[in-house]
């Protein structure tokens, strides 16, 4: 035995109570400070909010409306100078290892905590307890652990406990999670999902899905992915303590409409990032022969591929020379891919014209679509029929 505390465990024990202590925390974070708290994607009943609080509060010493106001404002001003802490901007190995740096920074910050710092609690807990000591709680956390496990021990597990959530959530998530990984929106920041398994950081590995949809209570999204954090949020609500506000959308279809109406319009831009998903999916692989053929350059059939992705993601000023270059080719050349290429900057006009009534914009839907079914393009034709479904 290693362990001289109350519970004399062996190594491995320490280990695996450490992992569950930690996985607390990473839950505390991701369903109160996150879902709860920032984006008010649920409610909380009093047991469980109390619980997540007075637990944060043991475990990492933050207070609920410095996290909630530098989350806010991260959402606000991303991937800006007034980003609190952008991979982008300040580059990934500060944000990776130094990202609990940039949090204490920010958290000292007025400003941004009377901006958007609104709505936390600010009961006698708040004020007498939680934010005047904060260093209390992690402090009276070493105690507990060393009198659980023993002197060493002990301060080894409560070192863990302390660099947890500024390695994993202030560190990978605010690093990697707009750096690396996969995308399955194209939000208009640089977030990715890194892994589709959220399960070691509560499903904030899910976090291109959170920057897309901020306010949904579940973050997974496509059928492979999952998130522990949604899993134990329903299992709060049947014990009467969540309620879930808001999720994700979800694309519903009448396939016997033939036209389209008002509710045709206001599901497709309820569902806009998901149909502009669908598109670059469904369209863009019919491009890369002809787009291949048009180009002076030999390329295999990933680059093209990658390029024609590029360019149904970016506008061309956002695109490098050598793509707006390639995209002026084909755009010239008349081809069925400068018709996929032009259709869908027409679609997307259809949320970002506000001069434009919900009648003008059901015509302007209905002409889009007539004019997709008489193209010549079946992909096009075949996409063109499912958004008249759209309920």
């Amino acid at each position: 035995m290693i362990s001289s505390g109350l519970l004399s465990l062996p190594w491995w024990g320490d280990v695996l109570v450490a992992l569950a202590l930690t996985h607390v925390t990473i839950a505390s974070v991701t369903i109160f400070l996150h879902r709860h708290q920032a984006h008010r994607a649920l409610e909380l009943g009093a047991v469980a909010s109390h619980f997540f609080r007075f637990w944060l509060w043991l475990t990492t010493g933050m207070v609920t409306q410095q996290w909630a106001a530098i989350h806010r404002k991260h959402h606000a001003k991303c991937e800006t100078p007034d980003d609190p802490h952008s991979p982008q901007v300040l580059g990934i190995n500060r944000v990776l290892w130094g990202g609990v740096l940039l949090y204490v920074k920010e958290s000292r910050n007025a400003e941004t905590m009377n901006r958007y710092g609104h709505g936390t609690p600010n009961d006698w807990m708040e004020k007498h307890v939680y934010a005047a000591h904060e260093r209390l709680g992690v402090t009276l956390m070493a105690f507990i652990d060393m009198a659980l496990f023993g002197v060493i021990p002990g301060l080894l597990v409560w070192l863990v406990q302390m660099i947890w959530i500024p390695f994993w959530a202030a560190g990978v998530i605010n690093g990697l999670g707009h750096y690396w990984g996969y995308r399955n929106f194209n939000c208009k920041d640089a977030s990715t999902n890194i892994f589709p398994w959220g399960i070691l950081i509560g499903g904030e590995e899910l976090h291109n899905n959170h920057h897309t949809y901020a306010t949904s209570a579940k973050l997974s999204n496509r059928w492979y992915e999952f998130d522990i954090g949604w899993l134990y949020i329903r299992v709060l609500a049947a014990l009467g303590q969540a309620r879930v506000k808001s999720v994700a959308p979800q694309v519903r279809l009448n396939l016997a409409k033939q036209h389209c109406d008002v509710e045709t319009l206001q599901a497709i831009i309820r569902n806009r990032y998901e149909v502009m998903a669908r598109y670059a999916r469904e369209l863009a692989n019919g491009c890369v022969l002809e787009v291949q053929r048009i180009g002076s350059e030999v390329r295999s059939h990933r680059d093209v591929s990658d390029m024609i992705q590029r360019w149904f993601h970016h506008s061309p000023e956002e695109l490098h020379q050598s793509d707006r270059q390639d995209l002026e080719k084909v755009m010239q050349a008349e081809n069925a891919t400068a018709t996929v290429v032009r259709m869908r900057r027409e679609l997307e006009q259809l949320w970002s014209r506000t001069n434009a009534n919900a009648e003008q914009l059901v015509e302007q839907l209905a002409d889009w679509c007539h004019r997709a079914e008489l193209s010549g393009i079946h992909e096009l034709k075949r996409f063109s029929r499912s958004l008249r479904a759209y309920a």
